[in-house]
This record gives structure tokens, C-alpha cells and sequence, in this order.
């Protein structure tokens, strides 16, 4: 369920802040802004339904799983090839993020 929140979590945020992307940098219309903001008021919620005892720790975690899903947007959305540095570094995010959520706690 986790992953499942935060990979939604991720769509939410990469679409509401592409919206913006989109009226500012591509010339979209204004209205494209309406969506966007609901999508990121959904990307909150949705990351406070990770079952956590903490929120920095919900964060962090989220940062890899956000990186990932930016490099994925870039190459299915925007129709760019991820180069192996893009790949490179998602990897190593990834990484930090199993180390959050599967490292021991005490």
C-alpha cells in the first residue's frame, strides 16, 4: 500500500507542477492552472495516508520514489529518452529510498 501511495502520490505532484510548467514555459492557457493546483492538494493527501510515525521520514522516502517518476514523466510524457545520467541518478535515489523504508528501526 505504501508504494502504491506514493507512487500516486508522485503522478499527482509531477502533473500538478507540470500544469504550471505548461501555462508558464509552454504558453497554455490560464485554466490549465485549476487542474494543476487540485492535483497537488491531492498529491498532499495522498502522501499523508502513508502509514508513518513520521512525516520527515514519509518525505524523504518519497524523494527517490518522486525522482524516478520525473525521469519516467520526461521520457512517456514529454517524449524524451532518459539518458544514462537521468537512469544513473534515479537509480542511486532509489536506492536511498529502499534504505529509508526497509532499514531497521529500533
Amino acid at each position: 500500500m505504501t508504494y502504491g501511495l506514493y507512487a500516486l502520490a508522485a503522478i499527482a505532484e509531477i502533473a500538478g507542477c507540470f500544469a504550471f510548467w505548461a501555462w508558464m514555459r509552454l504558453g497554455k492557457p490560464v485554466w490549465w492552472l485549476a487542474p494543476g493546483m487540485v492535483s497537488l492538494v491531492l498529491f498532499a493527501w495522498l502522501l499523508a495516508l502513508v502509514p508513518s510515525q513520521a512525516a520527515g521520514r514519509t518525505f524523504a522516502a518519497y524523494g527517490g520514489i518522486y525522482v524516478a517518476a520525473s525521469v519516467l514523466w520526461l521520457w512517456w510524457i514529454e517524449g524524451r529518452v532518459p539518458d544514462r545520467w537521468d537512469v544513473s541518478g534515479a537509480a542511486i535515489c532509489i536506492a536511498g529510498t529502499a534504505v529509508i523504508l526497509l532499514g531497521p528501526r529500533a
